[in-house]
């Protein structure tokens, strides 16, 4: 009987130590693009010290995810992908940012993260 429950507790100590995948990842430079992100959102919603924390982890996270979109897919699909990968990161934002600070975060995110840069040519202009 203590060999079973010896058994099934370390079954459970080994499923609650895994970690998240995405984060296993160790990119310096999405760790450094997401700091300055933070860093640059603080200045407009003046976040706590757990908040800082939990915000750069999150913003690194989708910088993961969106880089490997970008790897892997092209054209609409891409973008299509990573626009919903952005309404889900400003929803888990939710769970970061108090209330006021979540309204201003969903009206500041165009202009500090925008999804994509058009560029126009100049063979449209000239007719």
């Amino acid at each position: 009987m203590k060999t079973i429950l010896f058994i099934i507790s370390l079954l459970f100590t080994i499923n609650l130590s895994a970690q998240d995948p995405i984060l296993q990842k160790d990119n310096e430079a999405l760790e450094a693009v997401a700091t300055k992100l933070t860093k640059t959102y603080d200045e407009h919603l003046a976040l706590d010290g757990k908040q800082f924390i939990l915000f750069e982890k999150k913003i690194e996270e989708y910088l993961i995810k969106e880089e490997n979109i970008h790897q892997k897919f092209s054209g609409e699909e891409k973008l299509n992908l990573l626009y919903k990968l952005r309404k889900a990161e400003t929803m888990e934002m939710r769970n970061v940012l108090r209330q006021p600070q979540f309204d201003l975060y969903k009206r500041i995110k165009s202009q500090i993260q925008p999804l994509a840069v058009i560029t126009t040519s100049d063979k449209t202009d000239n007719k």
